[in-house]
C-alpha cells in the first residue's frame, strides 16, 4: 500500500477534479466573517428599510394592549383591539425573516459552497475526539482564530465608540426631553452605528475571503504521485484505452469498405492519409467524399481501392485538405471543387479508354485550406 504523502512534497497545484472530490465530501470554501457580515447587512438594510414601521407598530400594539373600551361592560373583547396592530407588525418581523433566510444562503452562494452534502453530515468520530478538539483550541488554528477575534472585537468596538462618542456628553439630559424625542434620537444613533459596524464587517471579510481561498488551496495541494496518478485514472487504463482504439478503428475499416463499393478515385498523401470520392453525374450535386483515414485506415483504402480498380492518385495537399475539412458522407468544400473536378475529369478520360498517355493534372489548393499532416493550417 502506498504510504500517505509528505505535506512538504504536496508541490503541484490541485486540479479541478480534486476541487471538484474535496467539494463533494464537505470541504468547501467558508468564511465566517463573510457570513457574519452579509447577515449584519440585512439587519442593517431592515431597520433602514421596514424598522420605523416595526417599531410603529410596536406601539401601536402596545397602545391597544393598554387600552380598554368601557362603554360595554358586558362585550369585552381584547383580541379584536390586538388584531389589527398584530397584523401590522407581522409585516416587518416576516421582512426580516425573509432577509435572514436569504442572507444565510447568500454568503455560501458568493464562495460557491451552496448545496448540502451527504458525506459532510456523515458521522466522523475525529469530531467528537476530545484530542482533536483540544489541537483545535489550543493549536496553531486555534491562536489564529484567537487573534481574529481579539482584532475584531477591538476594531468594532473603537468604531461603535467612535459614533456615539460626540453623543455621550448629551445622553443624560435625554432624561428631561420628551421621551418621544429621545427615543428617535437614540434610534438614529442605533441605525448609525449598526451601519458603521456592518462595514466594518464588511473590510474584516474582504480581508478574510482571499486569505480563506488561499488556505484551502494550500490544503488542496497535491504531491507529483498524487498528479500522476489522477492522470492515469481520468485518461483510464492502457488496455481500456487500447480496446477502444481497436473499436474505432473497426468502424472506421467498416465504414471504408462500404464506401469504397461507390468511390470513383482515391486520393493519397501518399502513405498518411487516404481519401476516396463519389461523383455520379445527374445523381450527385458536387463531389462526395465516401471513405477516409489515416495511417492503417488509410493503408486498407489503398489495398481496397487496389481490389475493385478504383484509381488512386498522390496529390497529398489537396488529399490532407479534404481529410480536414470535410467529414464521411459530405459534399467537399465548395473552393476545392475546381482541383476535384479537374482530377474527376482525368479520371472519366481513363475509365473511357481515352487516356493514352495522358499526363496527371496539376491542381491549386486554396491557401486557407492547406495543412500539414498534424492538422496544423500551413502556408
Amino acid at each position: 500500500m502506498a504510504e500517505a504523502p509528505d505535506k512538504d512534497q504536496q508541490t503541484e497545484a490541485p486540479t479541478q477534479k480534486r476541487k471538484a472530490d474535496a467539494l463533494k465530501d464537505g470541504d468547501v470554501l467558508a468564511s465566517k466573517e463573510l457570513a457574519t457580515a452579509v447577515m449584519m447587512a440585512a439587519g442593517a438594510a431592515w431597520m433602514v428599510g421596514l424598522g420605523g414601521w416595526f417599531f410603529s407598530a410596536s406601539k401601536d400594539l402596545l397602545k391597544s394592549g393598554l387600552s380598554l373600551d368601557l362603554t360595554d361592560p358586558d362585550r369585552f373583547e381584547p383580541l379584536d383591539a390586538l388584531a389589527g396592530p398584530l397584523t401590522s407588525i407581522a409585516i416587518p418581523f416576516l421582512g426580516l425573516l425573509a432577509l435572514s433566510i436569504v442572507a444565510a444562503l447568500a454568503a455560501p452562494a458568493m464562495l460557491g459552497s451552496l448545496g448540502m452534502r451527504s458525506k459532510a453530515m456523515a458521522f466522523k468520530g475525529s469530531r467528537i475526539n476530545p484530542l482533536a478538539g483540544l489541537k483545535r483550541i489550543f493549536g496553531m488554528q486555534g491562536v489564529i482564530e484567537l487573534f481574529k477575534a481579539t482584532a475584531k472585537v477591538v476594531a468594532l468596538g473603537y468604531a461603535g465608540y467612535w459614533v456615539m462618542a460626540s453623543d455621550i456628553a448629551s445622553m443624560p439630559g435625554l432624561a428631561a426631553t420628551h421621551p418621544a424625542a429621545a427615543v428617535e434620537m437614540l434610534g438614529d444613533k442605533l441605525v448609525l452605528t449598526i451601519i458603521v459596524l456592518t462595514v466594518g464587517l464588511v473590510l474584516i471579510a474582504g480581508i478574510d475571503v482571499p486569505v480563506q481561498w488561499l488556505r484551502r488551496n494550500q490544503r488542496l495541494r497535491m504531491s507529483k504521485q498524487q498528479l500522476k496518478e489522477e492522470m492515469r485514472q481520468s485518461d483510464g487504463a492502457p488496455e481500456l484505452k487500447q480496446a477502444q482504439r481497436a473499436r474505432q478503428q473497426e468502424m472506421a475499416m467498416s465504414s471504408a469498405r462500404k464506401g469504397m463499393t461507390e468511390a470513383n478515385v482515391v486520393l493519397t498523401n501518399p502513405t498518411h492519409f487516404a481519401v476516396a470520392l463519389r461523383y455520379r453525374p445527374g445523381l450527385d450535386i458536387a463531389p462526395i467524399v465516401v471513405a477516409k483515414g489515416r495511417g492503417e485506415v488509410a493503408q486498407a483504402i489503398k489495398a481496397m481501392a487496389k481490389e475493385n480498380h478504383v484509381p488512386t492518385l498522390e496529390y497529398p495537399q489537396l488529399t490532407r485538405a479534404i481529410y480536414f475539412t470535410t467529414r464521411t458522407g459530405r459534399v467537399v468544400s465548395e473552393d476545392l471543387f475546381v482541383a476535384v473536378a479537374a482530377i474527376l475529369a482525368f479520371v472519366f478520360r481513363l475509365e473511357s479508354a481515352l487516356a493514352n498517355d495522358l499526363v496527371k493534372p496539376v491542381v491549386e489548393v486554396p491557401p486557407s485550406k492547406r495543412f500539414d499532416a498534424d492538422g496544423r493550417p500551413s502556408a
